[in-house]
């Protein structure tokens, strides 16, 4: 990706762990505890959604108070967001499609982006705008695995984070795939545990998604 700090953890959030919670917070007070619990769990790369009013909030404390996590913005839309989200702690940035204004401001903002494509064609045009890795959304809507191996073939240079419609049970099958970097996922943060502020089941959630992946790539 060619918009990666140096002083990044990683070069790219699809290098951090196989799996990159989707988190919404409702409750700004929540977002320390749910992150530690996240960290604690294995998985260090956290994309905060901006679908709530808490959410810069939420990227703030966690980019304050959690240093060993890598936060990130997602379903960021606009320039402004790129702009607010940066200044509030954001260390990557997600967006669930692209156009060519969102994507400037996203390189501009000095930090890893993952611009969403569903299609060949948007594959094809960030490639020729020097973007390798991307979000494939939504996921399984779009064709899910099948549709992301034939991309493989012609398309080796693009990596994705697949996200939506992913879980426990076809986050493997994702993972196998050469142009796959991680997956994107809801299923660790489920809204009951999060309600019930039940951080000790966060964890255990997390660390079953973080094991889903050896240290040398292969899956469980």
């Amino acid at each position: 990706m060619t918009s990666a700090l140096p002083s990044s953890p990683a070069a790219s959030p699809l290098d951090i762990a196989p799996v990159v919670p989707v988190v919404v917070v409702s409750d700004a007070a929540d977002a320390v505890p749910l992150a530690r619990a996240l960290v604690a769990g294995g998985l260090a790369a956290i994309e905060v959604t901006l679908r709530t009013p808490a959410a810069l909030e939420a990227i703030r404390a966690i980019s304050e108070e959690v240093p060993d996590a890598v936060v990130g913005a997602g379903t960021v839309l606009t320039p402004g967001q790129v702009t607010q989200c940066v200044a509030a702690g954001a260390r990557f940035l997600v967006s669930p499609g692209w156009t060519d204004t969102l994507l400037g401001a996203m390189r501009a903002s000095g930090v890893p982006f993952l611009p969403g494509v569903s299609t060949a064609s948007e594959v094809v045009a960030l490639l020729e705008r020097g973007v390798r890795e991307m979000k494939f959304f939504p996921a399984q809507a779009a064709g899910g695995t099948a549709y992301l191996r034939s991309l493989a073939g012609p398309l080796p240079q693009a990596r994705f984070c697949p996200t939506g419609g992913i879980g426990p049970d076809n986050a493997r099958e994702y993972l196998s795939l050469p142009n796959v970097g991680c997956v994107g996922g809801t299923w660790m943060v489920p809204a009951d545990a999060v309600a019930a502020r039940d951080w000790a089941r966060v964890e255990e959630l997390a660390r079953g998604a973080a094991g889903l992946r050896d240290a040398d790539g292969t899956c469980r």
